[in-house]
């Protein structure tokens, strides 16, 4: 991405003022399988919080963050993820990005998108008339 890009969209992955407060405050933790990093705050002083961040690897998409870090981002524990983890499971399917406005989005038969035809009524249906 271009220099300007990176000074005024949010949206495509850090900005340059993100870039630097990290750099400058951020300690790197991790990184899940999507490429996203993990960061906290070098220098906590006693009775602060510690900061959590993630900069994304692309779009800035929270549903591709990972359930273990959602929870360590949020404070639901204080070690890093990946240090205990369990191990996925037989019946655990992949990741699927959120498909909201791209072509792969789930269209109902009724949608306008697919000729907006949807299946017949039944018959139990009366349309109201005011007045009746």
């Amino acid at each position: 991405m271009s220099i300007l890009g990176n000074i005024f969209t949010w949206w495509n992955g850090a900005t340059i003022g993100t870039a630097i407060f990290t750099s400058r405050k951020g300690e790197e933790v991790g990184s899940d399988a999507a490429g996203n990093r993990y960061y906290r705050s070098k220098n906590v002083k006693d009775g602060q919080r510690e900061r959590r961040w993630v900069i994304y690897d692309g779009a800035n998409d929270a549903s591709r963050v990972p359930a273990e870090w959602h929870g360590w981002l949020h404070g639901a524990g204080d070690d890093v993820p990946e240090s205990n983890l369990p191990p996925p499971r037989i019946w655990e399917a992949d990741y699927t990005p959120n498909a909201t406005g791209t072509a792969q989005a789930y269209l109902p038969s009724g949608a306008l998108e697919r000729g907006g035809r949807r299946a017949r009524a039944s018959g139990d249906y009366e349309a109201w008339t005011p007045g009746e």
